[in-house]
């Protein structure tokens, strides 16, 4: 943290610089401070000497470059001196310190004369006075005032604090993002002031907001197309002409064509000009991708190993903007090969999906070969969907020391997800829930009647600056007369990551010879506290526990506990985990990238 201050430090210097003399009104009739401690003298230049207190050495250091060489002669060694006093001074400024006192001196070091430019900070500055003022359409708009009595009571410069230019830069412009976040697009700042008293060692803080008009939705201006119709941009709005500015709605929008494979870059603004507050126009640049390509990829998980795949992708289907995808995956527990269309969102936010796939595991002693093709019609938002899909799948199971078995299902599911989340890839405050209903009918080209119920909760809560605490739950349970003739799809196994670590993936659930297969019931959850020591390294200490079994009563309770190491990389945060299963006393590494969703 201290090293992004300091670069931030940095970036406004030269800022301040030019910006102090006409930021600040000083008051008349200043009155010098008293000496500071006895300063330490830095030894970083045989040429120039240093001297400060050593919170203040420190500072100066930083940015004050001292001669790594003789001067060419007294004119220039006066015209250095002259330049780092006025320097300091500003630098000083930029801290809260507005009367120091900088002179000139020498010491006798190596029988020469040795400048040294000694700095007596003086008192720091404190804040005095605060006014918050605003002006324009927001003073008449009645849903605006709580907002500007919450902005006033959140202004973090409070009366008696230390004054420091950086913070009243930050202070202003977060004041600033907070009125033109909404209604506001043109806000600006009127006035800012901030009067010292150098006397008293004080500041008056004065701005003014300027909200300007309230800005609505115009149409969409699109530029950059070339294969693909406008109206495929236009079903990914989340506003509608004649509505409010948001920015958030705004960033929602750029979100949303960014996540499409159609395009590389997208810029989404609006024209802020006040003339056209009424309709302002919503300006939307991109920049198409090939239509086609292929990946090649792997990695490893401890669930199911090492991992390679193939994927070819065609996002310009039969010249309709659909997203044509094959896959051919290869892990050392699952193979899986997939193809599948998906259209793209209507006006309404709804689209069509098209699979069909093959599949092949071997986990817990159980050998499973799927054919499986399904169709589905998806309702989606930016943090909700709803799913309904038909789905024909035959499962050949293959438990080791039992009898194969042969499974036919037509099954009808549903699924609802919601989330809300501060950052979809790193959360650190927000929920997501999921329930799921799914069934089939032997009358209706199924071996059996099954109903699967099942639902998730998933929660996260900030704590400190740093911390994250972490609670996750789960809950299955699949009405039929018995789980044979249902597809392992509708039935529950338990165990490994995101759910029960410290015992093998799949390895908890019903027993069939010496193979692990699904039972109808299902109840896991976790609880995880992650420390974060620096931005992207963290160690997590957690506890999961859980069971699968064919009835309820047949439950055994499974707990499982450890700690790891967490990453957050750019493609999402990974974790290496070592938990004991508590009922084995046996110890497993865990390894995976997170994925919440």
């Amino acid at each position: 943290m201290q090293n992004t201050q300091l670069m931030f430090k940095k970036r406004l210097v030269t800022f301040y610089y030019a910006l102090y003399f006409s930021m600040f009104a000083v008051c008349s009739n200043t009155i010098l401070a008293e000496s500071a401690a006895i300063p330490k003298l830095s030894g970083s230049s045989e040429f120039v000497r240093l001297s400060a207190p050593d919170k203040m050495l420190d500072f100066l250091q930083e940015y004050i470059k001292l001669p790594e060489e003789p001067f060419a002669n007294n004119m220039a060694q006066r015209a250095f001196l002259h330049r780092v006093k006025h320097e300091i001074i500003e630098l000083l400024a930029t801290q809260g310190y507005f009367s120091p006192v900088v002179t000139l001196d020498k010491q006798t070091l190596n029988k020469t004369e040795t400048p040294v430019i000694a700095v007596d900070p003086g008192p720091l500055a404190h804040i005095q006075s605060v006014r918050i003022e605003f002006q324009g359409s927001i003073v008449d708009d009645e849903t605006q005032q709580d907002k500007i009595k919450k902005w006033r009571k959140a202004w973090p410069l409070s009366v008696g604090k230390p004054f420091r230019s950086a913070e009243w830069e930050e202070a202003k412009a977060v004041l600033l993002s907070q009125v033109s976040y909404k209604k506001f697009a043109a806000a600006s700042i009127a006035k800012s002031e901030a009067v010292v008293d150098k006397e008293d060692a004080g500041v008056a803080l004065h701005v003014v907001i300027d909200s300007g008009p309230v800005f609505y939705f115009g149409e969409l201006e699109i530029t950059g197309l070339e294969r693909y119709d406008p109206e495929m941009i236009e079903n990914y709005r989340p506003f509608r002409k004649g509505e409010p500015y948001s920015e958030e709605l705004m960033n929602r929008f750029q979100t949303a064509l960014q996540n499409i494979p159609h395009f590389g870059n997208v810029s989404v603004s609006i024209d802020p000009a006040e003339s056209k507050h009424k309709a302002s126009p919503v300006y939307v640049t991109v920049t198409e991708t090939k239509s086609q390509r292929i990946a090649v990829g792997g990695g490893f998980s401890s669930n199911n190993g090492a991992r390679a795949e193939v994927n070819y992708s065609d996002h310009n289907f039969l010249d309709r903007a659909w997203n044509f995808r094959t896959l051919l995956r290869l892990e050392q527990k699952r193979q899986t090969f997939f193809t599948g269309v998906n259209t793209l969102p209507n006006e309404n936010n709804i689209y069509y999906a098209l699979g069909a796939s093959l599949q092949r595991t071997d986990i817990a002693d159980l050998v499973t070969v799927r054919q499986r093709a399904d169709a589905a019609r998806i309702y989606q938002t930016h943090n909700m969907q709803w799913q309904y899909s038909l789905n024909w799948q035959r499962e050949e199971k293959r438990p080791d020391g039992a009898l194969n078995q042969t499974v036919e299902a037509l099954a009808f599911d549903w699924r609802y997800r919601y989330h809300l989340v501060d950052d979809h890839v790193n959360i650190r405050r927000g929920n997501i829930s999921e329930l799921r209903v799914g069934g089939g009918l032997e009358s209706v080209f199924s071996d059996q009647d099954f109903l699967r119920l099942y639902g998730r909760q998933q929660n996260w809560w900030p704590v400190g600056k740093r911390d994250v605490f972490y609670l996750r739950g789960e809950a299955g349970y699949t009405l039929a007369s018995s789980r044979f003739g249902i597809p392992q799809e509708y039935l529950f196994r338990a165990g490994g990551i995101q759910s029960v670590r410290g015992y093998d993936f799949l390895s908890i659930g019903v027993r069939e010879g010496n193979a692990t297969v699904g039972g109808r019931v299902l109840a896991t959850g976790t609880a995880e506290y992650t420390h974060w020591f620096m931005r992207n390294w963290g160690a997590a200490a957690f506890v999961d526990a859980g069971s699968a079994a064919d009835t309820i009563e047949d439950m055994d309770l499974f707990l499982g506990y450890g700690a790891g190491v967490r990453w957050r990389s750019p493609a999402g945060p990974f974790a290496l985990d070592l938990a004991r299963g508590h009922k084995t006393g046996t110890f497993r590494v865990h390894f995976s990238m997170i994925v919440n969703f």
